[in-house]
């Protein structure tokens, strides 16, 4: 990617629009009001398969209206989308949102700007010795929705770049599984990392500790299997996730891949065909379109699209913020409704644990995305340097989180769930 590209695309980003905002006039008595309109956008709700022009009227944090039109004088405030995409709030199945407690973790709020994501799950930045702090300290103070995997690491992030599975004796199950059963209103299953930098000679033995935990935790706890450069025969590794689990960093070049020799491996279909989900899991060393392009080719496509945001990979040249890894997808040939139902409806389905998240029903939580289909030409980049040119980009454009959108509008008193 260019260095004129990737400053456009932060320059872009980090602009609210805030010319697209149009006070309503308020009466003296406007008990019955909407909170807030968002209005003239198109509307793409892959999970109730909606598009087109319509109006969407949000009061109580809540979606109350999916109208063509509705009147700027029934909003105490309105965001004029101007024809740009609105979509359910983004949701990042893998992040690092974990600041002062995971080495690598970021604030979720201050991402809005470049990734106009409501929803974010931290991927094993806690363990079960420094998950309370998480939890209270930075989940219930954040703006942004957030869910999490446990580490099965007791230090989860907290000891990065050092290996957190180095040390057998930090993959605790008991205590990993009693953490996941005592927060399971937040917490969708286990962490693990499997690459030989991680692990060392303790090889699979870190998975097979979190599938355990899992298992014991009695909440149908996911795991979530990071694959770098994983030590052994891979298959062995894929063999091991159950239903329900997650692969991430799938398409990744790191070494050991899930395509070998132009072929993806056997293991990787079985392991799709009987239900372990694909995940993207960009980040900054994990996405490889040699591995991606014929992955896909060949039947292993998706289920998530996520960025893997974190400390080191938001400053790298692939930059893994989500709608850019969306706009990577839409140039390897995928539809604007697969993108974002990637990203919305079936991250939503995992998570299970919000009603109607990831739609814009009427009753949805008002988590809402504005984005620009920005038609020109731009050039991306892998975490192996291999370059693809592409004809269009997403650009963030509002967020909205619970009705409150990050920015203008501001709603007095400034307050949020």
């Amino acid at each position: 990617m260019s260095e004129m590209t990737r400053r456009k695309f932060l320059q872009r980003a980090a602009a609210v629009g805030g010319v697209a905002l149009l006070p309503a006039t308020l009466r003296a008595n406007d008990s019955d009001k909407l909170d807030l309109l968002i209005r003239g956008g198109e509307v793409l709700d892959p999970g109730q398969r909606l598009r087109g022009r319509y109006d969407i009227g949000i009061r109580w944090g809540r979606i109350v209206s999916v109208q063509p039109s509705i009147p700027v004088a029934q909003a105490r405030h309105v965001i004029e989308a101007n024809g740009n995409l609105v979509t359910p709030g983004l949701v990042d199945l893998h992040t690092h949102v974990y600041p002062l407690g995971s080495a690598i973790g970021l604030p979720a709020d201050e991402l809005a700007p470049y990734t106009a994501t409501t929803t974010y799950v931290s991927a094993g930045d806690a363990g079960a010795n420094n998950f309370g702090a998480f939890k209270h300290y930075v989940m219930a103070a954040a703006r942004s929705r957030m869910f999490a995997f446990l580490h099965i690491s007791r230090i989860g992030l907290a000891g990065f770049p050092v290996g957190e599975a180095l040390n057998i004796d930090y993959a605790d199950v008991d205590a990993a599984a009693k953490c996941v059963a005592e927060n399971s209103d937040v917490v969708l299953g286990i962490k693990v990392r499997i690459s030989r930098n991680v692990v060392g000679a303790n090889q699979l033995e870190p998975l097979r500790r979190a599938i355990l935990a899992a298992e014991a935790a009695g909440t149908n706890a996911r795991v979530m299997c990071h694959i770098g450069d994983a030590p052994g025969n891979l298959s062995t590794l894929l063999d091991l996730l159950r239903p329900g689990d997650i692969l991430t960093h799938t398409y990744s070049g790191a070494g050991n891949n899930i395509v070998a020799n132009g072929k993806v491996l056997p293991a990787a279909l079985e392991a799709k065909k009987r239900g372990v989900l694909i995940d993207v899991g960009h980040g900054g060393g994990s996405f490889d379109y040699t591995v991606a392009e014929p992955a896909i080719e060949q039947g292993l496509l998706p289920d998530t699209i996520s960025s893997d945001i974190h400390a080191l990979s938001g400053n790298s040249p692939g930059m893994p913020y989500l709608p850019w890894v969306m706009s990577k997808f839409l140039n390897l040939g995928f539809s604007l409704e697969q993108v974002v139902a990637l990203t919305t409806a079936s991250p939503a389905r995992i998570i299970d644990r919000v009603d109607k998240l990831g739609t814009l029903q009427v009753g949805a939580p008002a988590d809402v995305s504005v984005l620009e289909l920005v038609e020109e030409p731009v050039e991306f980049v892998d975490t192996r340097n291999n370059f693809r040119k592409g004809s269009q980009w997403l650009r963030p454009v509002h967020t909205i989180r619970a009705g409150r959108p990050f920015g203008r509008p501001y709603p007095m008193p400034f307050n949020y769930p």
